[in-house]
């Protein structure tokens, strides 16, 4: 599995309850791009219209060679689950604060392109500042081991 792109700001803004695994649907421009590496979900989430799943304003570059046959960069792009794993998502969504977050896009060893999206509960400011601290703390600690062992 090769990662394409990863959504890193997804664990500090989230506590993730749970991760899913779903296909997308896509253009042929748009597997050549990604494949490129030219993808971005960092301002993506998901949404459940009507029974069905979607990405949302995820950027996928324009592939060069297409001419006048390429896609839209910004479009909204179906997402492929179990019938039983959209319901499921739909009652858990319904619970106050949480909300379906892509995490990483990644290419199976099929060549297929797999989205990772999460069930996460957003932070407050606060847990924000706390992760932040315990991040300090860590490479603090981590440094003083490395100058210790030196010695």
């Amino acid at each position: 599995m090769r990662v394409v792109a990863k959504n890193k700001k997804a664990f500090f803004n989230y506590d993730i309850i749970d991760t899913y695994e779903a296909g997308i649907s896509l253009t042929g421009s748009e597997v050549k791009s990604i494949r490129e590496g030219k993808m971005s979900i960092k301002e993506g989430y998901v949404d459940i219209r009507d029974g069905e799943v979607f990405l949302i304003n995820s950027h996928i570059s324009p592939y060069e060679a297409a001419n006048r046959f390429n896609h839209k960069p910004r479009r909204d792009r179906k997402l492929l689950l179990h019938r039983q794993e959209i319901k499921r998502l739909t009652g858990k969504i319904r619970q106050k604060g949480l909300t379906l977050i892509p995490i990483k896009v990644v290419i199976n060893d099929r060549g297929l392109v797999k989205v990772e999206i999460a069930l996460g509960k957003g932070k407050k400011a606060y847990e924000k500042r706390e992760a932040i601290k315990e991040r300090d703390r860590e490479r603090d600690m981590r440094a003083e081991l490395k100058r210790y062992q030196k010695e």
